[in-house]
Protein backbone atom coordinates (compact mmCIF):
# COMPACT_ATOMS: atom_id res chain seq x y z
CA UNK A 1 0.00 0.00 0.00
CA UNK A 2 1.43 3.52 -1.09
CA UNK A 3 1.66 5.68 2.07
CA UNK A 4 2.22 9.47 2.42
CA UNK A 5 4.93 10.67 4.42
CA UNK A 6 2.29 12.98 6.54
CA UNK A 7 -0.86 11.95 7.28
CA UNK A 8 -3.62 12.16 9.94
CA UNK A 9 -2.96 10.07 13.20
CA UNK A 10 -5.83 8.91 15.99
CA UNK A 11 -9.44 9.33 14.99
CA UNK A 12 -10.15 10.75 11.49
CA UNK A 13 -13.61 9.83 10.76
CA UNK A 14 -16.22 8.98 12.93
CA UNK A 15 -20.38 9.18 12.64
CA UNK A 16 -21.84 7.89 16.36
CA UNK A 17 -25.27 7.44 15.03
CA UNK A 18 -23.61 4.93 12.37
CA UNK A 19 -21.54 3.06 14.49
CA UNK A 20 -21.93 0.44 17.11
CA UNK A 21 -19.41 2.47 19.71
CA UNK A 22 -17.84 1.07 22.51
CA UNK A 23 -13.90 0.39 22.89
CA UNK A 24 -10.95 -0.77 20.54
CA UNK A 25 -8.03 -2.74 21.79
CA UNK A 26 -5.19 -3.36 19.37
CA UNK A 27 -1.30 -3.53 19.92
CA UNK A 28 0.30 -0.29 20.10
CA UNK A 29 4.08 -1.06 17.97
CA UNK A 30 6.31 -1.86 20.71
CA UNK A 31 4.82 -0.36 23.55
CA UNK A 32 1.31 -2.56 24.78
CA UNK A 33 -2.27 -3.30 24.02
CA UNK A 34 -3.95 0.09 23.93
CA UNK A 35 -7.59 1.03 24.83
CA UNK A 36 -8.99 4.09 23.46
CA UNK A 37 -12.42 5.13 22.74
CA UNK A 38 -14.06 6.26 19.73
CA UNK A 39 -12.95 9.67 19.62
CA UNK A 40 -8.69 8.42 19.61
CA UNK A 41 -8.44 9.16 23.39
CA UNK A 42 -6.35 6.30 25.21
CA UNK A 43 -8.44 4.86 28.26
CA UNK A 44 -5.68 2.31 29.24
CA UNK A 45 -2.52 1.04 28.17
CA UNK A 46 -0.55 -1.54 29.70
CA UNK A 47 3.02 -0.90 28.84
CA UNK A 48 5.23 -4.52 28.67
CA UNK A 49 2.45 -6.48 27.78
CA UNK A 50 2.48 -8.33 24.91
CA UNK A 51 -0.45 -8.25 22.44
CA UNK A 52 -0.19 -11.36 19.68
CA UNK A 53 -3.00 -10.72 20.00
CA UNK A 54 -4.53 -8.62 22.90
CA UNK A 55 -8.24 -9.05 24.08
CA UNK A 56 -10.34 -7.40 26.73
CA UNK A 57 -12.49 -9.58 28.68
CA UNK A 58 -15.45 -8.70 30.87
CA UNK A 59 -14.43 -6.37 34.08
CA UNK A 60 -11.76 -4.84 32.38
CA UNK A 61 -9.19 -7.64 32.31
CA UNK A 62 -7.32 -8.21 29.69
CA UNK A 63 -5.22 -11.27 28.11
CA UNK A 64 -1.98 -11.54 26.28
CA UNK A 65 1.36 -12.43 26.97
CA UNK A 66 4.86 -10.86 29.15
CA UNK A 67 7.40 -13.05 27.67
CA UNK A 68 9.05 -13.37 24.12
CA UNK A 69 11.38 -16.12 23.68
CA UNK A 70 14.96 -15.49 22.32
CA UNK A 71 14.14 -14.68 18.32
CA UNK A 72 17.72 -16.43 17.45
CA UNK A 73 16.27 -19.70 18.48
CA UNK A 74 12.39 -19.65 18.21
CA UNK A 75 10.52 -17.29 15.55
CA UNK A 76 7.68 -15.56 17.37
CA UNK A 77 7.61 -18.14 20.24
CA UNK A 78 5.78 -16.32 23.20
CA UNK A 79 6.76 -17.54 26.64
CA UNK A 80 2.77 -17.53 28.00
CA UNK A 81 -0.51 -16.92 27.80
CA UNK A 82 -1.35 -14.34 30.69
CA UNK A 83 -4.80 -12.67 32.01
CA UNK A 84 -4.48 -9.59 34.07
CA UNK A 85 -7.13 -7.28 35.77
CA UNK A 86 -7.60 -3.75 35.21
CA UNK A 87 -4.73 -2.80 37.54
CA UNK A 88 -2.15 -4.93 35.87
CA UNK A 89 -2.15 -7.48 38.33
CA UNK A 90 -1.77 -11.42 37.33
CA UNK A 91 -5.42 -13.29 37.33
CA UNK A 92 -4.42 -16.20 35.54
CA UNK A 93 -0.91 -17.49 33.50
CA UNK A 94 -0.02 -20.52 31.65
CA UNK A 95 3.66 -21.33 30.72
CA UNK A 96 3.54 -25.70 30.88
CA UNK A 97 3.87 -26.28 27.51
CA UNK A 98 6.94 -27.16 26.77
CA UNK A 99 10.76 -26.60 28.49
CA UNK A 100 13.16 -24.84 26.61
CA UNK A 101 16.72 -24.95 26.87
CA UNK A 102 18.13 -22.72 24.10
CA UNK A 103 22.39 -21.80 24.09
CA UNK A 104 23.38 -19.42 26.72
CA UNK A 105 19.73 -19.40 27.94
CA UNK A 106 18.49 -20.40 31.32
CA UNK A 107 16.13 -23.46 30.53
CA UNK A 108 12.40 -22.42 31.08
CA UNK A 109 8.98 -23.72 30.48
CA UNK A 110 6.94 -21.90 27.67
CA UNK A 111 4.11 -21.94 26.16
CA UNK A 112 4.79 -21.45 22.68
CA UNK A 113 2.09 -19.65 22.41
CA UNK A 114 1.55 -17.64 18.59
CA UNK A 115 -1.10 -15.72 16.97
CA UNK A 116 -4.14 -16.53 19.11
CA UNK A 117 -6.06 -18.31 22.09
CA UNK A 118 -9.60 -18.44 23.13
CA UNK A 119 -10.91 -18.45 26.31
CA UNK A 120 -14.36 -20.69 26.75
CA UNK A 121 -17.24 -18.85 26.42
CA UNK A 122 -16.65 -16.91 23.40
CA UNK A 123 -16.26 -19.08 20.42
CA UNK A 124 -15.20 -16.49 17.83
CA UNK A 125 -12.84 -14.56 20.55
CA UNK A 126 -15.06 -11.48 20.59
CA UNK A 127 -18.40 -9.80 22.00
CA UNK A 128 -21.09 -11.46 21.07
CA UNK A 129 -24.51 -10.66 22.85
CA UNK A 130 -25.69 -14.62 23.56
CA UNK A 131 -21.76 -15.30 24.08
CA UNK A 132 -20.28 -14.84 27.17
CA UNK A 133 -16.30 -15.73 28.18
CA UNK A 134 -15.42 -16.82 31.49
CA UNK A 135 -13.28 -14.74 33.67
CA UNK A 136 -12.61 -16.78 36.89
CA UNK A 137 -12.41 -20.04 35.24
CA UNK A 138 -12.88 -22.14 32.14
CA UNK A 139 -10.72 -23.99 29.76
CA UNK A 140 -8.52 -21.73 27.02
CA UNK A 141 -7.69 -22.82 23.29
CA UNK A 142 -3.98 -21.93 22.62
CA UNK A 143 -2.62 -22.20 19.14
CA UNK A 144 1.30 -22.73 19.57
CA UNK A 145 4.27 -24.23 18.15
CA UNK A 146 6.38 -27.37 17.95
CA UNK A 147 9.50 -28.82 16.40
CA UNK A 148 9.03 -31.81 14.52
CA UNK A 149 10.54 -33.39 11.09
CA UNK A 150 7.99 -35.09 8.36
CA UNK A 151 9.81 -36.63 5.19
CA UNK A 152 5.27 -36.27 3.52
CA UNK A 153 6.40 -32.53 3.74
CA UNK A 154 10.38 -31.97 4.03
CA UNK A 155 13.60 -33.24 4.84
CA UNK A 156 14.07 -30.17 6.62
CA UNK A 157 13.52 -29.37 9.99
CA UNK A 158 9.64 -27.92 10.30
CA UNK A 159 8.07 -25.32 12.72
CA UNK A 160 4.90 -27.15 13.12
CA UNK A 161 1.73 -25.55 14.84
CA UNK A 162 -0.45 -27.34 17.41
CA UNK A 163 -3.55 -26.37 18.79
CA UNK A 164 -3.85 -27.39 22.61
CA UNK A 165 -6.56 -26.71 25.18
CA UNK A 166 -5.58 -26.40 29.20
CA UNK A 167 -7.78 -26.01 32.17
CA UNK A 168 -7.74 -23.05 34.22
CA UNK A 169 -5.61 -25.51 36.86
CA UNK A 170 -3.14 -25.68 33.65
CA UNK A 171 -3.50 -29.12 32.65
CA UNK A 172 -3.06 -29.80 28.93
CA UNK A 173 -6.43 -31.52 27.97
CA UNK A 174 -6.31 -32.06 24.49
CA UNK A 175 -3.57 -31.53 21.20
CA UNK A 176 -3.80 -31.49 17.82
CA UNK A 177 -0.96 -31.31 15.68
CA UNK A 178 -1.06 -30.09 12.07
CA UNK A 179 1.47 -31.81 10.11
CA UNK A 180 -0.15 -35.20 11.43
CA UNK A 181 -2.92 -34.57 8.93
CA UNK A 182 -0.85 -33.38 5.96
CA UNK A 183 -2.55 -36.45 4.00
CA UNK A 184 -5.64 -34.85 4.13
CA UNK A 185 -5.34 -31.12 2.93
CA UNK A 186 -5.05 -32.35 -0.94
CA UNK A 187 -1.79 -30.67 -1.76
CA UNK A 188 -1.16 -30.99 -5.45
CA UNK A 189 2.26 -32.95 -6.76
CA UNK A 190 3.49 -29.24 -7.74
CA UNK A 191 2.39 -28.45 -4.43
CA UNK A 192 4.18 -30.55 -2.58
CA UNK A 193 7.24 -30.63 -4.58
CA UNK A 194 7.91 -26.93 -3.73
CA UNK A 195 7.46 -27.39 0.25
CA UNK A 196 9.53 -30.20 0.18
CA UNK A 197 12.22 -27.69 -1.89
CA UNK A 198 11.30 -24.49 0.72
CA UNK A 199 8.90 -25.20 3.15
CA UNK A 200 8.57 -21.63 4.00
CA UNK A 201 12.00 -21.38 5.99
CA UNK A 202 12.56 -18.85 9.02
CA UNK A 203 15.11 -18.12 11.38
CA UNK A 204 14.49 -19.56 14.95
CA UNK A 205 17.13 -22.65 16.02
CA UNK A 206 18.70 -22.38 12.74
CA UNK A 207 16.43 -22.29 9.54
CA UNK A 208 12.95 -23.72 10.06
CA UNK A 209 10.27 -24.48 7.97
CA UNK A 210 7.22 -22.72 8.88
CA UNK A 211 5.30 -24.53 6.50
CA UNK A 212 1.78 -23.95 7.17
CA UNK A 213 1.89 -20.28 9.68
CA UNK A 214 -1.38 -20.86 10.68
CA UNK A 215 -2.65 -17.45 12.64
CA UNK A 216 -6.50 -17.87 13.95
CA UNK A 217 -8.18 -20.87 15.86
CA UNK A 218 -11.75 -20.48 17.48
CA UNK A 219 -14.04 -23.09 18.47
CA UNK A 220 -17.47 -22.80 16.19
CA UNK A 221 -19.98 -22.10 18.99
CA UNK A 222 -23.73 -22.93 18.59
CA UNK A 223 -24.46 -22.54 15.07
CA UNK A 224 -27.24 -23.38 12.31
CA UNK A 225 -25.70 -25.68 10.69
CA UNK A 226 -25.19 -28.00 13.67
CA UNK A 227 -28.87 -27.45 14.82
CA UNK A 228 -30.04 -28.59 11.20
CA UNK A 229 -27.84 -31.73 11.76
CA UNK A 230 -24.73 -31.50 9.87
CA UNK A 231 -22.12 -32.81 12.23
CA UNK A 232 -19.24 -31.31 10.60
CA UNK A 233 -20.21 -28.03 12.12
CA UNK A 234 -19.71 -29.17 16.26
CA UNK A 235 -20.05 -27.11 18.24
CA UNK A 236 -17.00 -27.91 19.73
CA UNK A 237 -15.11 -28.63 16.27
CA UNK A 238 -12.35 -25.62 15.60
CA UNK A 239 -11.75 -23.32 12.64
CA UNK A 240 -8.79 -22.59 11.89
CA UNK A 241 -7.05 -21.00 9.00
CA UNK A 242 -3.22 -21.67 7.55
CA UNK A 243 -1.72 -18.14 5.45
CA UNK A 244 0.98 -20.21 3.93
CA UNK A 245 -1.36 -22.85 2.60
CA UNK A 246 -4.13 -20.46 1.72
CA UNK A 247 -6.21 -23.13 3.86
CA UNK A 248 -9.17 -22.29 6.13
CA UNK A 249 -10.21 -26.00 7.61
CA UNK A 250 -12.50 -27.16 10.19
CA UNK A 251 -10.99 -30.22 12.82
CA UNK A 252 -13.26 -32.56 14.55
CA UNK A 253 -12.43 -32.18 18.28
CA UNK A 254 -13.50 -35.76 19.03
CA UNK A 255 -11.35 -37.44 16.05
CA UNK A 256 -8.94 -35.12 14.91
CA UNK A 257 -9.77 -35.34 11.30
CA UNK A 258 -10.33 -32.41 8.95
CA UNK A 259 -14.11 -32.50 8.23
CA UNK A 260 -14.43 -29.19 6.47
CA UNK A 261 -11.79 -27.09 4.39
CA UNK A 262 -11.13 -24.99 1.41
CA UNK A 263 -8.23 -24.39 -0.46
CA UNK A 264 -4.94 -25.06 -0.98
CA UNK A 265 -6.19 -24.73 -4.54
CA UNK A 266 -9.59 -22.93 -5.84
CA UNK A 267 -10.14 -24.41 -9.10
CA UNK A 268 -11.09 -27.54 -8.59
CA UNK A 269 -15.11 -26.88 -8.59
CA UNK A 270 -17.10 -24.42 -10.23
CA UNK A 271 -18.26 -23.25 -6.37
CA UNK A 272 -14.23 -22.70 -5.21
CA UNK A 273 -13.75 -20.52 -8.61
CA UNK A 274 -16.62 -18.31 -7.96
CA UNK A 275 -15.71 -17.92 -4.46
CA UNK A 276 -11.97 -17.12 -5.84
CA UNK A 277 -8.44 -17.25 -4.23
CA UNK A 278 -8.18 -17.10 -0.86
CA UNK A 279 -4.72 -15.67 -0.54
CA UNK A 280 -2.77 -15.35 2.64
CA UNK A 281 -5.79 -14.51 4.80
CA UNK A 282 -6.05 -14.18 8.41
CA UNK A 283 -8.64 -13.76 11.63
CA UNK A 284 -10.64 -17.10 9.70
CA UNK A 285 -14.08 -17.74 11.81
CA UNK A 286 -17.26 -18.42 12.06
CA UNK A 287 -19.54 -15.51 13.31
CA UNK A 288 -20.69 -16.23 16.68
CA UNK A 289 -24.11 -16.93 17.51
CA UNK A 290 -26.31 -13.53 18.49
CA UNK A 291 -24.61 -11.37 15.56
CA UNK A 292 -25.92 -10.71 11.93
CA UNK A 293 -24.66 -13.09 9.72
CA UNK A 294 -24.08 -15.73 12.11
CA UNK A 295 -22.68 -19.31 10.72
CA UNK A 296 -21.17 -17.89 7.97
CA UNK A 297 -17.53 -17.57 7.95
CA UNK A 298 -15.63 -14.02 7.61
CA UNK A 299 -12.63 -13.98 6.47
CA UNK A 300 -9.48 -10.95 6.19
CA UNK A 301 -8.03 -12.23 2.43
CA UNK A 302 -4.98 -10.42 2.30
CA UNK A 303 -3.93 -11.40 -1.20
CA UNK A 304 -0.17 -10.22 -1.63
CA UNK A 305 2.19 -13.78 -1.60
CA UNK A 306 1.08 -17.29 -0.35
CA UNK A 307 0.79 -20.59 -1.52
CA UNK A 308 3.15 -23.72 -3.06
CA UNK A 309 3.08 -24.80 -6.68
CA UNK A 310 3.81 -24.67 -10.08
CA UNK A 311 7.14 -22.23 -10.58
CA UNK A 312 5.71 -18.97 -12.26
CA UNK A 313 7.60 -15.58 -12.93
CA UNK A 314 6.63 -14.41 -9.23
CA UNK A 315 7.36 -17.52 -7.20
CA UNK A 316 10.30 -19.11 -9.13
CA UNK A 317 11.13 -21.92 -6.94
CA UNK A 318 7.40 -22.50 -6.74
CA UNK A 319 7.29 -20.62 -2.86
CA UNK A 320 4.71 -17.89 -2.45
CA UNK A 321 3.71 -18.83 -6.02
CA UNK A 322 -0.06 -17.13 -5.50
CA UNK A 323 -0.02 -13.84 -6.14
CA UNK A 324 -2.52 -10.57 -5.98
CA UNK A 325 -2.20 -7.21 -5.18
CA UNK A 326 -5.29 -6.28 -3.24
CA UNK A 327 -7.38 -7.68 -0.07
CA UNK A 328 -10.64 -8.58 0.40
CA UNK A 329 -13.14 -9.27 3.45
CA UNK A 330 -15.23 -11.70 2.75
CA UNK A 331 -18.35 -13.19 4.84
CA UNK A 332 -19.28 -16.68 2.97
CA UNK A 333 -21.90 -19.52 3.29
CA UNK A 334 -19.85 -22.38 4.40
CA UNK A 335 -22.26 -25.08 2.27
CA UNK A 336 -22.38 -23.39 -0.85
CA UNK A 337 -19.47 -20.99 -0.48
CA UNK A 338 -21.80 -17.95 -1.92
CA UNK A 339 -19.66 -14.94 -0.66
CA UNK A 340 -23.17 -13.18 1.38
CA UNK A 341 -20.98 -9.96 2.23
CA UNK A 342 -17.33 -8.26 0.84
CA UNK A 343 -15.55 -4.96 1.58
CA UNK A 344 -12.21 -4.87 -1.45
CA UNK A 345 -11.42 -1.65 -3.19
CA UNK A 346 -14.44 -2.00 -5.08
CA UNK A 347 -16.93 -1.31 -2.07
CA UNK A 348 -14.40 1.30 -0.93
CA UNK A 349 -15.35 2.97 -3.99
CA UNK A 350 -11.75 3.11 -5.97
CA UNK A 351 -11.32 2.83 -9.69
CA UNK A 352 -10.14 -0.66 -10.60
CA UNK A 353 -6.64 -1.86 -11.62
CA UNK A 354 -4.93 1.49 -11.11
CA UNK A 355 -6.45 2.20 -7.38
CA UNK A 356 -7.10 -2.00 -6.44
CA UNK A 357 -3.99 -1.38 -4.27
CA UNK A 358 -5.94 1.35 -1.55
CA UNK A 359 -7.48 -1.17 0.52
CA UNK A 360 -4.49 -3.82 0.85
CA UNK A 361 -2.71 -5.65 3.92
CA UNK A 362 -0.26 -8.43 2.55
CA UNK A 363 0.73 -9.52 6.09
CA UNK A 364 -1.66 -9.32 9.78
CA UNK A 365 -4.92 -7.59 9.91
CA UNK A 366 -8.58 -8.59 11.20
CA UNK A 367 -12.20 -8.47 10.67
CA UNK A 368 -14.93 -8.49 13.66
CA UNK A 369 -18.93 -8.72 13.10
CA UNK A 370 -20.55 -6.18 15.45
CA UNK A 371 -23.92 -5.89 17.14
CA UNK A 372 -25.33 -3.62 14.10
CA UNK A 373 -24.14 -5.41 11.48
CA UNK A 374 -21.20 -2.71 10.64
CA UNK A 375 -18.05 -4.63 10.08
CA UNK A 376 -14.51 -3.85 12.32
CA UNK A 377 -11.45 -4.12 9.93
CA UNK A 378 -7.87 -3.77 10.58
CA UNK A 379 -5.88 -3.13 7.81
CA UNK A 380 -2.85 -4.12 9.70
CA UNK A 381 -0.06 -3.09 7.31
CA UNK A 382 -0.81 0.28 7.22
CA UNK A 383 -2.29 0.83 10.97
CA UNK A 384 -5.80 1.43 9.89
CA UNK A 385 -8.87 0.28 11.67
CA UNK A 386 -12.20 0.94 9.93
CA UNK A 387 -15.92 0.05 11.18
CA UNK A 388 -17.65 0.08 7.77
CA UNK A 389 -21.16 -0.73 7.18
CA UNK A 390 -23.22 -3.27 5.39
CA UNK A 391 -23.19 -0.92 2.27
CA UNK A 392 -19.37 0.05 2.77
CA UNK A 393 -19.84 3.21 4.05
CA UNK A 394 -16.78 3.87 6.31
CA UNK A 395 -18.12 5.21 9.42
CA UNK A 396 -15.36 5.17 11.74
CA UNK A 397 -11.64 5.29 10.91
CA UNK A 398 -8.33 5.14 13.11
CA UNK A 399 -4.57 5.47 12.44
CA UNK A 400 -2.49 4.17 14.74
CA UNK A 401 0.08 6.91 16.24
CA UNK A 402 2.28 4.04 17.35
CA UNK A 403 5.52 3.54 15.57
CA UNK A 404 8.01 1.20 15.55
CA UNK A 405 11.97 1.98 16.75
CA UNK A 406 12.29 3.03 12.69
CA UNK A 407 9.74 5.52 12.92
CA UNK A 408 8.51 3.87 9.82
CA UNK A 409 5.57 1.17 10.73
CA UNK A 410 2.67 1.60 12.67
CA UNK A 411 1.10 -1.55 12.09
CA UNK A 412 -1.81 -3.42 14.08
CA UNK A 413 -1.96 -7.12 14.11
CA UNK A 414 -5.54 -7.11 14.99
CA UNK A 415 -8.10 -4.97 16.55
CA UNK A 416 -11.53 -5.65 18.62
CA UNK A 417 -14.70 -3.56 19.69
CA UNK A 418 -15.56 -4.00 22.72
CA UNK A 419 -18.96 -2.58 24.93
CA UNK A 420 -18.40 0.44 27.02
CA UNK A 421 -20.13 -1.72 29.57
CA UNK A 422 -17.29 -3.65 29.60
CA UNK A 423 -15.45 -1.59 31.10
CA UNK A 424 -16.92 -0.16 34.54
CA UNK A 425 -13.95 1.36 36.13
CA UNK A 426 -14.67 4.42 33.98
CA UNK A 427 -17.46 6.37 32.83
CA UNK A 428 -18.81 6.19 29.50
CA UNK A 429 -16.56 8.92 27.25
CA UNK A 430 -18.81 11.57 25.41
CA UNK A 431 -18.95 10.72 21.55
CA UNK A 432 -17.94 13.68 19.60
CA UNK A 433 -18.83 13.63 15.51
CA UNK A 434 -15.64 13.93 13.22
CA UNK A 435 -16.90 14.37 9.45
CA UNK A 436 -14.61 13.00 6.99
CA UNK A 437 -11.96 15.73 6.16
CA UNK A 438 -11.95 17.40 2.13
CA UNK A 439 -8.67 15.90 1.18
CA UNK A 440 -8.60 18.83 -1.76
CA UNK A 441 -8.85 21.32 0.46
CA UNK A 442 -6.65 20.23 3.25
CA UNK A 443 -3.58 21.99 3.22
CA UNK A 444 -0.38 22.30 5.96
CA UNK A 445 -0.97 25.86 7.63
CA UNK A 446 1.53 28.56 6.72
CA UNK A 447 1.86 26.60 3.36
CA UNK A 448 3.60 29.02 0.66
CA UNK A 449 1.84 27.42 -2.26
CA UNK A 450 -1.54 27.51 -0.43
CA UNK A 451 -0.89 31.35 0.43
CA UNK A 452 -0.11 32.16 -3.54
CA UNK A 453 -2.76 30.03 -4.47
CA UNK A 454 -5.41 32.08 -2.25
CA UNK A 455 -6.64 28.60 -0.72
CA UNK A 456 -8.20 29.09 2.69
CA UNK A 457 -6.70 27.61 5.79
CA UNK A 458 -8.18 24.49 7.13
CA UNK A 459 -9.28 24.83 10.92
CA UNK A 460 -8.46 22.64 13.19
CA UNK A 461 -5.28 19.85 14.05
CA UNK A 462 -3.07 17.85 11.09
CA UNK A 463 -4.04 15.08 13.29
CA UNK A 464 -6.14 13.72 16.06
CA UNK A 465 -3.50 12.62 18.25
CA UNK A 466 -5.17 10.46 21.19
CA UNK A 467 -4.52 12.34 25.20
CA UNK A 468 -2.95 9.68 26.93
CA UNK A 469 -5.56 8.95 30.34
CA UNK A 470 -3.78 5.80 32.34
CA UNK A 471 -0.81 3.79 31.55
CA UNK A 472 -0.51 0.17 33.67
CA UNK A 473 3.21 -0.70 33.57
CA UNK A 474 3.57 -4.37 32.92
CA UNK A 475 7.08 -6.01 34.23
CA UNK A 476 7.32 -8.15 30.73
CA UNK A 477 10.11 -6.19 28.93
CA UNK A 478 10.93 -7.05 25.26
CA UNK A 479 9.91 -6.13 21.92
CA UNK A 480 6.52 -7.03 20.01
CA UNK A 481 7.17 -9.17 16.59
CA UNK A 482 4.12 -9.53 15.04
Amino acid sequence: MSTPTIYPTGTTIYYPDKCWSGYTIFMARQTGPVLVDMNGNVVRLWKGLHGFPAKLLPGGQVMGSLGMRNPRYGYQDYTDVIQLDWEGNVVWKFDQYEFIEDPGQDGMWMARQHHDYQREGIPGGYYAPEMEPLVDGGNTLILGHKDVTNADISDRPLLDDVIYEVSWDGDILWEWVCSEHFGEMQFSEAAKNAMARYPNMVVGKGEVGDWMHMNAISTLGPNRWYDAGDQRFHPDNIIWDGRQTNIIGITDKESGKIVWHIGPDYDRNEALRELGWIIGQHHAHMIPKGLPGEGNILVFDNGGFAGYGSPNPGAAQGHNHALRDFSRVIEFDPITLKIVWQYSYVEAGYIPKMNSHKFYSPLISSAQRLVNGNTLIAEGSGGRIIEVTKNGEIVWEYISPYFGMDNMSNHVYRAYRVPYEGVPQVDKPEEKEIPMLDNSQFRVPGSEWKKEQGVNEVEGALSYHPSQLCVVEIDGGGKDDE
